[in-house]
């Protein structure tokens, strides 16, 4: 309770010096600062800085004015504290008989309740009436965002050094990664020559560098749980992008074994998936072959990988076959030597393996036989060689008295059958004036013909089609040796 002392002036004097006697005697007995009881020891207030800073900041458990404080002493304390915050407007503190009024603006309600709780703390003080109004900032106040831009000012000054050093961290692992790659591409050019692989190798061991270099440096500018997001972020990136892009991927690996194995090089003739074609290139996601037709095709390296292949290059001797029908009246065994005959002479033919000529079948009206012979596509083409082939082997056989006949039919005639006599044909021949021609079988018959052409293998020809023709797709040949 406040005690109100009604006394004259010279007798108030008198009991204040006794009781300032009495506190500090028993200062020296209890080993107290006589301050702690005599002196005004106030809570310091807040600062201009720090009142800036927080708008939250409690105010003093208590203040003391004196051991009998006045209301005058108590009103002009609290105005000097609240005029020295600057949170106030024009703040009117006024006392009686203990009870604190406080007029005026605040800046805002927190204030409002620091000042009510300060005033509360107050020695002496017995009830606050906190009149106060809370100002209510302007429209067009930009204050706030004022002091936002300096405290990012400031902040930015402050963090700048901490940036620094994380920039040097990371050019330092940004150059160890060039390091680490150059040193994995050495290492693994002396155990492979595919460039692919190297590539692959390299970026394998160097990314985890860069990783690394990227984790340190956020952490040294503070950025602890960013750093953490982004090595935690890294593995669930991978799958997420392993999802997205799971064809591209797919090619990707699939190229990188084809270019490790090597199933065929570059101007191999292949067939896959039903095409045909001269391989051109190998690239991160296709394979491209230019048909016999002159057409580019690109093939992805996953249906290259996954498919069957047949590399007819690989091996150049390549059979062929046909077959030939003759009459059920000849001998298989004069047939058989006669064909024979014409494929050991034939200069695109291979000795070994030796040609064949095999009874295949009785058909209806003939005994076909089934003819192989083994030639070198890398030098000759397949079809031109068979065709060469046919129209000798009929020379031959119609030369040796050998009878082709055709399919039996079975011809209607509906309005019977006409009769010519015999006479009447050779008056006809007479007619026709025909001039005797020397017996085709006695002409030599060529090995190729004009419509022919050269038997030679197209692969040059094709692989001149290439060079003047535009690649669908750039990028390095992976089969590039």
């Amino acid at each position: 309770m406040r005690k109100i002392v009604n006394c004259k002036q010279s007798n108030c004097s008198q009991k204040t010096n006794a009781l300032r006697i009495i506190s500090t005697a028993l200062a020296i007995l209890l080993s107290i600062s006589p301050t702690d009881f005599a002196g005004a020891q106030t809570e310091a207030p807040p600062s201009e800085e720090s009142a800036g800073e927080s708008d939250e900041q409690k105010p003093p458990e208590r203040i003391d004015i004196q051991p009998l404080a006045e209301d005058e002493e108590i009103g002009s304390r609290l105005k000097k504290i609240l005029v020295a915050t600057e949170w106030f407007v024009d703040p009117q503190v006024r006392v009686e008989e203990g009870v604190v009024f406080l007029t005026g603006e605040a800046k805002s309600p927190e204030h409002k309740e620091w000042a009510t709780k300060l005033s509360g703390n107050t020695q002496d003080v017995v009830a606050v009436a906190n009149r106060m109004k809370v100002t209510k900032p302007s429209t067009w106040d930009f204050t706030p965002a004022w002091q936002e831009i300096d405290n990012l000012r400031r902040n930015s000054i402050q963090t700048l050094p901490v940036l620094l050093v994380a920039l040097v961290v990371l050019l330092l692992f940004w150059f160890a990664t060039k390091f680490v790659a150059a040193l994995s591409r050495r290492i693994a050019a002396r155990r492979t020559s595919n460039s692919l692989l190297r590539e692959v190798v390299a970026k394998a061991v160097s990314i985890p560098v860069l990783l690394l270099g990227i984790y340190l440096a956020l952490r040294v500018s503070g950025l602890t749980r960013l750093a953490a997001t982004v090595l935690g972020g890294t593995g669930l990136l991978g799958i997420v992008l392993g999802i997205a892009f799971r064809d591209i991927a797919e090619n990707f690996l699939a190229s990188i074994l084809l270019s490790i194995q090597r199933p065929f090089r570059t101007g191999d003739l292949i067939i896959v998936e039903g095409r045909k074609g001269f391989v051109q290139s190998v690239t991160t996601r296709g394979t491209t072959i230019m048909t016999l037709d002159g057409n580019h095709v690109q093939i992805p390296n996953s249906t290259i990988y996954k498919s069957v292949i047949e590399n007819i290059t690989a091996n150049p001797n390549q059979r062929q076959t046909f077959v030939v029908g003759v009459d059920y009246e000849d001998s298989l065994e004069d047939v058989q030597a006669t064909i024979l005959s014409v494929l050991k002479e034939h200069p695109t033919v291979l000795a070994k393996p030796e040609p064949l000529v095999l009874v295949d079948e009785l058909a209806a009206s003939t005994v076909n036989l089934r003819i192989y012979f083994w030639l070198d596509i890398s030098k000759h083409d397949g079809l031109k060689v068979r065709s060469s082939l046919i129209r000798l082997v009929k020379k031959a056989l119609v030369d040796g008295g050998f009878t082709l006949p055709d399919e039996a039919r079975e011809v209607i005639f509906p309005k019977g059958i006409p009769i010519r006599m015999l006479e009447e044909r050779e008056t006809e021949n007479r007619d026709r004036k025909v001039s005797p021609s020397t017996d085709e079988r006695d002409q030599p018959e060529r090995t190729t013909t004009q419509s022919e052409g050269s038997l030679t293998s197209e692969a040059e020809e094709i692989e001149q089609q290439a060079k003047n023709s535009r690649l669908p797709e750039s990028g390095e040949n992976l089969l590039a040796d």
